[in-house]
């Protein structure tokens, strides 16, 4: 059964003529007829009397009217709210973030500012590397890209041709262990060359791993390092330094609590620690309607 045929059976019923209904429907009477014939033996029942003029409805199709109208009152309302649903996901800004920050920045970020329902985390994007983030704002996938920067110049070739950022806060990483029984860190800075320290690393090719090597380039620390693993999303690392088999840089929001439980301590002083700003990234030619009314509000909360 289609549902065109329930909308001809109720155009017949309103009009009590197949050739008036036909017209109505915009097809010819045969292909009228026809589909009214092919409701009848889907419902099993004569619907239609055609021996009165006009036509009459038989009892089975009076009761069937009623059916036919409640469905299509429902399938009428439901596709304005889907219209709208439409018009509502267009406006909505697509914000791409790595996980730590979706987790434990975004969402009172957006509380605070007020704007939760215009903006919406794109979680796809939680496990991409920098440049996915200026390749996606350049193709149109997300509108916002909200990145960790460091504050000191780094080795990342980025092309940032066409984007504008906003600073919207601040973050630092800091060096972290589990603690031997006797509360010091399992794992102690800088270490030495013939023991290196079992690093949890963030992926080579990424920004954090980048400005983790400018920081030590320009504070002249010597770091003796052997990298066990390396991953893109911060709760990994934790995890595995959390397991006790290595040290490893985390953003401070992250491991605050666990640092004040105990379940980690530093591994290092406050000169291993690593300033980083937090910018959102925007393509000034962006044709969405609600970014450029988004960024002036940000703009004035974050001066």
């Amino acid at each position: 059964m289609e549902l065109r045929w329930l909308e001809d059976f109720i155009v017949l019923a309103e009009t009590r003529h197949f050739s008036r209904a036909a017209d109505q429907q915009n097809v010819t009477q045969p292909t009228f007829s026809r589909r009214i014939k092919l409701l009848e033996e889907s419902m099993g029942a004569t619907l239609v009397n055609r021996q009165t003029l006009p036509l009459s409805l038989t009892p089975a199709g009076e009761e069937f009217l009623i059916l036919c109208k409640q469905i299509s009152e429902r399938v009428r309302v439901t596709r304005e709210r889907l219209k709208n649903l439409d018009r509502e996901d267009a406006r909505r800004v697509k914000l791409a973030a790595p996980q730590s920050l979706v987790t434990h920045f975004v969402p009172a970020w957006l509380e605070a500012n007020a704007i939760s329902q215009q903006v919406e985390p794109y979680l796809r994007a939680t496990g991409w590397l920098i440049e996915d983030y200026f390749h996606a704002l350049e193709r149109g996938e997300v509108d916002l890209a909200l990145c960790y920067w460091p504050q000191g110049r780094t080795a990342l070739d980025l092309d940032l041709t066409g984007v504008r950022y906003l600073e919207i806060g601040e973050e630092r990483l800091v060096p972290v262990s589990v603690a031997n029984p006797g509360g010091q860190p399992r794992y102690a800075l800088p270490g030495d060359k013939r023991s290196p320290l079992p690093h949890i690393a963030y992926h080579s090719g990424g920004l954090i791993a980048a400005a983790l090597q400018a920081h030590w380039t320009r504070s002249r620390q010597e770091v003796h390092l052997s990298t066990l693993n390396e991953s893109v999303q911060t709760s990994n690392i934790r995890e595995l330094v959390q397991q006790g088999y290595g040290l490893g840089w985390l953003p401070w929001r992250t491991v605050r609590q666990l640092l004040e439980t105990g379940d980690l301590t530093r591994a290092g002083d406050q000169r291993w620690d690593v300033s980083l700003s937090l910018r959102l990234y925007f393509r000034h030619d962006s044709r969405h309607p609600s970014l450029a009314g988004l960024l002036t509000q940000l703009s004035a909360a974050h001066r």
